[in-house]
């Protein structure tokens, strides 16, 4: 079995598969450029999901699975991938830990006013008069109720808040007081102190925040996304904040990433940015090969039913 990774991995873990799987054969590029000409005797790919188009598929006429290290899934040609019933797993959970402390941390942040009070130490300045704020025993509105958003929820829960979850189904899950369906959101929104979006990007969550439902929002709240910029246009990003309809915007993604030097939200006081690292860890690429290994395990015998994180092609996740 020819196992191809697109995926960049150290000598460390390259070595460390080959040992644990001496009957396999490994490929391992430094991108998909130097992956393409291994791809047509590929049984199996390896791939951050973002390198692969329609023509690459067609150049991989063996491939039956392909293990994509990541969670979002967007960038993903599945309409070719599904034609050919390529079965894809990606590691749909391994950024809990990061993204749920990147969340509270960003939310004291605000609460606690850390950016002044960094201005004032900058600036030598015993100054007293900083605003601080508890966030504990507030409510807590999460968007996906997925494993990133129960683990919000659940880290909320150390802080005494009150933890609505919305999802498509508004099926029950733990660490959620209540659950709702999308179509349900509104309905809640005027209770949140804090919104917090970990959706991914499908056609289903494009541009699912509005106006009307910044409208909804308390004037105190801070709105926290760390899912897909394409949830909400940053033009109603910007409009709520200069119209004091929430308190601050904590944006970790956006439609355009980078997100350019010219963008009207660089300049908005109450607006924080982060360059799309709520979910680094030095822990990632560990934590991602344990999935994939845990999958091969089951593949190389036939389990191909029981791989984690098994994806709908013909929804993208």
């Amino acid at each position: 079995m020819v196992i191809v990774f697109s995926a960049k991995m150290s000598t460390k873990h390259q070595e460390a598969l080959r040992e644990k799987y001496p009957n396999q054969t490994f490929n391992f590029c430094n991108g998909m450029i130097e992956a393409k000409d291994e791809l047509s005797d590929a049984d199996i790919l390896v791939t951050y999901g973002e390198d692969l188009d329609e023509a690459l598929i067609e150049r991989a006429r063996k491939l039956k699975w392909i293990m994509v290290l990541s969670a979002g899934m967007d960038r993903m040609p599945f309409e070719a991938i599904a034609k050919r019933g390529i079965i894809v797993t990606n590691v749909k959970g391994i950024h809990k830990v990061p993204m749920a402390e990147y969340a509270i941390s960003m939310l004291l942040q605000v609460y606690r006013q850390a950016d002044k009070i960094y201005e004032k130490q900058k600036a030598r300045e015993w100054g007293r008069s900083v605003r601080m704020l508890e966030i504990t025993g507030k409510t807590m509105v999460v968007l996906g109720t997925g494993a990133i958003g129960q683990e919000v929820a659940r880290l909320a829960k150390a802080f005494q808040m009150k933890t609505y979850g919305v999802s498509r189904s508004g099926r029950t899950v733990a660490y959620f007081d209540e659950t709702y369906q999308t179509l349900e959101l509104k309905k809640i929104l005027p209770e949140a102190d804090f919104i917090v979006s970990v959706l991914p990007s499908t056609e289903e969550t494009k541009y699912l925040l509005t106006d009307d439902h910044f409208k909804q929002m308390k004037n105190e709240a801070v709105f926290l996304n760390m899912g897909r910029g394409d949830l909400v246009k940053g033009s109603t990003i910007e409009k709520a904040i200069q119209d004091n309809e929430i308190a601050h915007a904590v944006l970790d993604v956006f439609e355009e990433e980078p997100l350019p030097k010219d963008h009207p939200l660089w300049n908005l006081e109450n607006v924080t940015i982060t360059p799309h690292l709520s979910g680094i860890s030095p822990n990632y690429v560990p934590r991602a090969l344990d999935i994939f290994a845990k999958n091969l395990d089951k593949y190389v015998v036939g389990q191909t039913d029981d791989l984690i994180n098994y994806v709908d092609v013909t929804r993208g996740y």
